[in-house]
């Protein structure tokens, strides 16, 4: 009898060492992002961390670089692929200079009208699928994307449509914006974010492709510009997360479906919180003495066409970047947004 509880209890003692054992061992990913960790980005990042850790139990940690504190932003990409990092949640559109193809990852200029969009056509569109084939050639697999919503131009002089692109001299970033811009009469002038409240104030530039409306509120750019569009239609960069392929492969199938969870509330978090930001940032200008222009359909319809031709430009220049104009032209005819 006495052998017998002897053995039960050291039955016992293996398999509690065993889970200990099994509960002990973790997993920890290195993921780099370009966002503040103060910033509303970086604090919708932060509860993807947390709820990675708690959904694993512990077993599952992400070691989150904020502020692209291990590399520059565009070479977060290249940092994942050489095994610095495990994964890159930066921007696509970094990697524009491997191939063009990545434009059409982060922002197709003029394409989508809210981010739920671009969002149906990750999901829905076969934009995962198509973003996949591109990644592949680099061991990279694209996780899913995070964007909040579209940007607002900043003026000093009446923005009300097309007609008034005419001339109109304003901070852009460089590639596709530009040239669209310049297809319809702008006059853009590449210059670093950071100038930009300067280059407002001495007239360098009339006015600035800069962020979302709460944010171009928040920099001060309408402080200067009294002028502005909204809702945005021009412009809206979608982040990523994309990870090592072997990496991401290695994990558990509970791991992988904890992380894309997760990073599918990273996503609609900051729809919503960009939501707000620009609802309240709305109900301000009036009082800042800011006209505010909603473009017509017609107006939104031309500049959709200008931007047509640059992604052909943009995308014909390899296969894989045909393949991804192509996936979003399907989508947006599928869904309305360009007609047959």
């Amino acid at each position: 009898m006495l052998k017998t509880v002897t053995k039960t209890l050291a039955a016992g003692v293996a398999v509690t060492a065993l889970l200990a054992g099994a509960a002990s061992a973790q997993t920890t990913l290195r993921i780099q992002t370009h966002q503040g960790q103060s910033s509303s980005y970086g604090g919708a990042i932060q509860e993807f961390v947390d709820a990675v850790n708690l959904m694993s139990g512990g077993d599952l940690q992400i070691e989150m670089f904020y502020s692209s504190s291990v590399v520059p932003s565009a070479e977060t990409f290249d940092a994942a692929v050489n095994s610095i990092l495990d994964c890159d949640m930066t921007n696509g559109s970094y990697q524009a200079g491997k191939n063009k193809a990545f434009q059409f990852v982060s922002d197709t200029m003029g394409g989508y009208d809210s981010p739920l969009q671009y969002q149906a056509w990750v999901e829905m569109g076969g934009g995962r699928e198509a973003v996949n084939e591109l990644y592949a050639d680099y061991n990279m697999t694209f996780v899913g994307a995070h964007v909040g919503g579209q940007e607002s131009l900043t003026s000093t002089r009446p923005l009300a449509g097309v007609a008034d692109l005419e001339n109109w001299k304003f901070r852009a970033p460089p590639g596709m914006a530009s040239d669209i811009f310049a297809s319809l009469g702008a006059k853009p002038i590449v210059m670093d974010f950071s100038e930009v409240i300067t280059a407002l104030e001495s007239g360098i530039i009339d006015g600035a492709d800069a962020s979302t409306l709460g944010n171009n509120l928040r920099i001060g750019t309408y402080d200067i510009g009294k002028h502005t569009n909204f809702p945005g239609f021009h412009s809206m960069a979608a982040d990523h997360l994309a990870c090592r392929t072997d990496v991401w492969d290695g994990l558990s199938e509970r791991h992988r479906k904890i992380i894309e969870v997760a990073y599918q509330n990273v996503g609609m978090d900051l729809i919503l919180q960009t939501l707000v930001d620009n609802g309240e940032a709305l109900a301000k200008l009036p009082s800042m003495d800011v006209t505010t222009y909603n473009w017509s359909a017609e107006d939104r319809a031309t500049f959709r066409a200008a931007a047509q031709k640059q992604w052909d430009v943009y995308g014909g220049e390899t296969e894989e970047g045909k393949a991804m104009v192509a996936s979003h032209v399907s989508f947006m005819k599928r869904i309305g947004l360009i007609q047959e």
